[in-house]
């Protein structure tokens, strides 16, 4: 079989349960869920991260937030150097083209972190903005694109309509639907593959910024959802803890209350977003069949975290529950791969840093040392020999797999603490380590996280056990964590690990 070329797409935001192939009911997302027909659909597939910044990274290097340092969202950190074997990296090495479209996130902004060339639309980039002051040239492709185009002006840009990048407020793109930065993304990577080089394969990163505010679909695909039944709040018996940070009212609040109406509005742009990316990715697909590159090509879909959209008075990411860390993950091998399984839904937990290794091995290229991220080709080909971190063998002999990971952990710094997490996507523990608050789900009988079991005496011993395996993972921390083999709060907390501050001082 010749070597294989390889896309992933990447979008920004987007839940992992927002996909009419999860039985979601109201998005429609068809050309997704015919990509999940031709492999494997991830239904407990985690961002143990989940902010822009922290999640790339463990895409990129296909390693946890404890090896990778990255426990929290801090802009301005240098990539290369801190984080210098990644995903893109290791298939320049074994000869492939790589290339990145649309977001990226990584600092300086012009980083290649081991891509052959970038072409950047990051979204808003409050940090660029101010240090390169609204030069965009320096961060951005897309709107110096958009200001040649017939009829723009030298001013234009996407924050015309003035819909913020982390607001609930929503409405119709204001301008031709080909100018939105989504069409252009989609157009960006069919213009890329007629230059690509053809006696090469290739790795191309296609990373959508939306459905990550500002919700600004084009009119046809707001209007798709604007009769929806109307929102209605939902919360359960544990949202208290959060109220000494409640914001109720604010556009771009974290946990509040908003009104009904702006909520729907905001829903409604947020799938039209959806549904705008699903039709550019047919575009994309049909792209690679004209070209004739469709059946020796893998292709990944996944975000780099999921959008709370009101669920229990959130909004916006970097919190453990379902809405902001569950993303989707859908793997298709290609179709020239006789050995793949296609049309399966896999129930073990998995999560961004699992993408690397897989891909690595999909293609047939080296898994290196640096990842602790699980290759996942064990379900995605029949007869797989483990190879790498996913198993122990002698050449060319098969080797028994080892056993899936029975957790995973996940945190991010927020509110001024850690917002710590253990799942295996049928049972969550969280622990918020500045209140020492606690939450433990059932969520295979609640999937939408509102009875809080941890007070309840009859769960004694599955609270136990959770909370268990949360020490586990926290013993050893340096912020202290864990004392005498328990849970302690009032920690101080910084988003980056003094391994990697180490690193980094190290560069300077």
């Amino acid at each position: 079989m010749a070597q294989q070329n390889v896309i992933l797409i990447c979008v920004d935001e987007w839940r992992g349960d927002a996909l009419s192939a999860e039985g979601h009911p109201y998005v429609q997302t068809p050309h997704l869920d015919e990509l999940a027909s031709k492999g494997a659909r991830f239904r407990h597939a985690y961002s143990a991260t989940p902010t822009c910044v922290p999640a790339r990274v463990a895409l990129f290097t296909g390693q946890s937030q404890e090896r990778h340092g990255r426990v929290g969202y801090q802009e301005g950190v240098p990539f290369d150097g801190l984080h210098p074997v990644t995903l893109q990296g290791e298939f320049r090495k074994a000869g492939y083209q790589t290339q990145a479209i649309g977001k990226m996130h990584v600092y300086p902004e012009r980083s290649r972190v081991g891509f052959d060339d970038v072409v950047l639309h990051d979204g808003f980039l409050h940090y660029a903005r101010k240090v390169h002051r609204r030069d965009f040239k320096f961060f951005d492709d897309y709107v110096p694109w958009l200001r040649r185009q017939p009829r723009a002006t030298a001013d234009e840009e996407y924050f015309d309509h003035g819909v913020g990048c982390n607001s609930t407020v929503a409405r119709p793109w204001d301008k031709a639907e080909r100018l939105h930065p989504t069409s252009w993304t989609g157009q960006m990577a069919i213009d890329w593959l007629y230059r690509r080089d053809p006696t090469a394969p290739f790795f191309l990163y296609l990373s959508f910024h939306r459905p990550h505010p500002p919700y600004d679909p084009p009119a046809w695909a707001m209007e798709m959802y604007l009769d929806l039944p109307a929102f209605k709040r939902r919360v359960g018996n544990w949202e208290h803890h959060y109220e000494s940070v409640r914001t109720d009212g604010l556009h771009q609040l974290a946990f509040g209350t908003l009104s009904e109406a702006v909520t729907h509005r905001a829903r409604a742009g947020y799938y039209g977003l959806m549904t705008h990316i699903d039709l550019q990715l047919m575009r994309v697909f049909e792209a690679l069949n004209e070209f004739g590159l469709a059946d020796e090509t893998i292709v990944a879909f996944t975000s780099d975290h999921g959008e709370m959209l009101g669920d229990h008075d959130f909004y916006r990411k970097a919190v453990g529950y379902e809405g902001s860390a569950r993303i989707p993950l859908i793997i298709a091998p290609a179709p020239n791969d006789t050995a793949a399984i296609r049309h399966t839904v896999v129930d073990e937990v998995v999560e961004l840093r699992d993408v690397m290794p897989t891909l690595l091995e999909l293609a047939g290229v080296p898994v290196p040392e640096s990842c602790d991220g699980r290759s996942l080709a064990r379900f995605l080909r029949t007869a797989h020999e483990p190879k790498g971190n996913d198993g122990v063998g002698a050449a060319g002999a098969s080797a028994p797999l080892v056993p899936w990971r029975e957790w995973l952990h996940g945190e991010h710094v927020y509110f001024g603490q850690s917002l710590q997490w253990v799942t295996d996507g049928h049972v969550k523990y969280l622990w918020a380590s500045g209140w020492g608050t606690e939450e433990l789900f059932d969520l295979d009988a609640d999937p939408g996280e509102l009875a809080n079991l941890a007070e309840d005496p009859a769960h004694a011993a599955l609270l136990a056990l959770w909370k268990g395996r949360l020490i586990a993972d926290l013993t050893g921390r340096e912020e202290g964590f864990v004392r005498g083999g328990a849970l302690v709060p009032g920690a101080a907390v910084v988003p980056m690990l003094a391994s990697a501050r180490e690193r980094l001082a190290a560069l300077a």
